[in-house]
């Protein structure tokens, strides 16, 4: 899979795959989206004395990191569960880092957040440990509850297969009462399978250059 990165409004980069006429974030603003949809929406609010994040598309590592340094600046404890089917190549994730941290130094932990050991536990920080699981989510089972889901996988016209009624119930039953899901899509299709699937869905205003976003819960008993 080619990929070529690109620089979006921002100044903040993402890969583009030409393949598949699809970025890996909005050319709106990279960080700024992920930062708006998982980080703003979702991450800042939450308060548990340990947060289990699940990510549903590890991707470029964008959100993970944002996450990292939530973490280590607000010191919330978090555990960080990241699957991703095709990973970025070393050359792809170095390249990537050195213009993240050229854009802003605050984000230098990428080189090192890509270079640690797949399938374990990995502590990056006093206050985020991160577990990258190279896997195809549609054929991934665990036991493990998670507290709240990043659903980050390319666009239900690009991975239909990821946006699923079977794929949401998946999480749903991934999920502890009361958790959250965010995502940066809001088409019909989208809410009502996760509607079907059993979570309560709310459309709010999205990031820059979307207009609306997904914040799903699961509701307690």
């Amino acid at each position: 899979m080619l990929r070529i990165i690109r620089k979006t409004d921002d100044g903040s980069p993402t890969f583009h795959v030409p393949c598949m006429n699809e970025s890996y974030h909005s050319m709106y603003g990279a960080v700024q989206e992920s930062d708006f949809v998982y980080i703003d929406k979702l991450l800042r609010p939450l308060n548990h004395p340990v947060i289990r994040i699940f990510e549903v598309g590890f991707g470029t590592g964008l959100n993970a990191l944002l996450s990292w340094r939530e973490a280590e600046k607000k010191k919330k404890h978090i555990c960080f569960h990241s699957i991703e089917k095709y990973p970025l190549k070393k050359k792809e994730w170095k390249e990537f880092g050195k213009v993240l941290e050229e854009w802003n130094g605050d984000l230098s932990g990428y080189i090192r957040m890509h270079a640690c050991e797949w399938e374990k536990d990995v502590k990056m920080g006093d206050f985020f440990k991160l577990q990258k699981i190279n896997a195809d989510f549609a054929g991934y089972e665990t036991e493990k509850k998670y507290d709240a889901v990043f659903f980050d996988a390319f666009g239900p016209e690009v991975q239909p297969e990821l946006w699923t009624e079977k794929i949401f119930k998946k999480i749903f039953r991934m999920m502890e009462p009361g958790g959250v899901l965010s995502t940066y899509s809001s088409k019909g299709i989208v809410r009502r399978n996760m509607q079907s699937a059993g979570f309560s869905v709310q459309r709010i205003t999205g990031p820059p250059g979307k207009r609306q976003m997904i914040l799903a819960s699961k509701p307690f008993p």
